[in-house]
Parts: C-alpha cells; sequence; structure tokens
C-alpha cells in the first residue's frame, strides 16, 4: 500500500473549513480537516467520541461552554454528546480527527 503525506493538497477553502477522509475502517474515522480563518462558529454534538489534534496553526474552541485554546501539537477529546465548537482560527489550520462511532454492523455508514 502506497504512503501519503497529511499536508499533501492541504490548501484551506476560501471559508469554512473542509473534511478529507484519510481512513475509514469498521467504526474508526480517521480525517484531516483543513480550516480558513473565515468560519461561522457552529455547534456540533456528536453521536460519536472525537479526538482531535492541531497539526498546523492555531484554534480557540468552546468545549462545554469553557474556552480551549490549542496551539501545533495540542489534542483534546471530546466524549459523544459533549457540545462544541470553533469559535477562532487562524488562516490554513490543519487538525487530525479520530472519530470512534458507536459499533455497528458492518461498520460505519457512508453518505
Amino acid at each position: 500500500m502506497p504512503s501519503k503525506n497529511l499536508f499533501d493538497g492541504a490548501v484551506p477553502p476560501h471559508a469554512g473549513e473542509r473534511f478529507d477522509n484519510l481512513l475509514i475502517h469498521k467504526n474508526l474515522v480517521i480525517e484531516r480537516i483543513v480550516s480558513a480563518s473565515a468560519i461561522t462558529p457552529c455547534e456540533y454534538v456528536q453521536s460519536q467520541d472525537e479526538w482531535v489534534m492541531l497539526i498546523q496553526g492555531a484554534a480557540l474552541l468552546k468545549v462545554a461552554n469553557e474556552p480551549v485554546a490549542l496551539k501545533p501539537g495540542d489534542y483534546v477529546f471530546l466524549p459523544a454528546g459533549v457540545p462544541h465548537s470553533v469559535e477562532r482560527v487562524a488562516q490554513g489550520t490543519i487538525w487530525l480527527a479520530v472519530h470512534l462511532h458507536p459499533e455497528m454492523p458492518g461498520g460505519v455508514e457512508t453518505a
């Protein structure tokens, strides 16, 4: 299997965030998120656990109404059901997100 690079094609969108699936296996999804500085905060309450690491850039999250500032190398665990949002982000911020979905027969459903 050929190797790939997290930074290949990591050009940020003009606004918002782009989500690129890197691996989908059973109930595990690993994705790269590339953020533009022009974002509109949106609260997420997910049915799956998420572990996210900031690879490049800077960000301010709100997790359960508490601010969480992130710099490269910082990571946070977001349990299922915990409200969170990205409040501010630097242009070209790159994240690595690992989603652990509840056990599902046949794995994760993809749209």
